[in-house]
């Protein structure tokens, strides 16, 4: 048999956490934003977890993970 192969987008986008959680960056911080408000940008760094509807179909992206 074949193995499955990982999708490369969900490769680059999410990384897979010891408990089992997924976790992201967050979007809207990679251009246009002088019109963005400072908070709103400084509020729009570091990283955050995938929602619990979302879990599963990317664990179906990422099958090894």
């Amino acid at each position: 048999m074949p193995k499955m192969k990982t999708k490369s987008s969900a490769k680059k986008r999410f990384k897979v956490l010891g408990g089992g959680g997924i976790k992201r960056s967050q979007a809207f911080k990679r251009h246009i934003l002088t019109k963005k408000t400072t908070k709103n940008k400084r509020q729009l760094r570091g990283t955050v977890m995938v929602h619990a509807s979302d879990v599963a179909s990317i664990k179906t992206m990422m099958p090894y993970a």
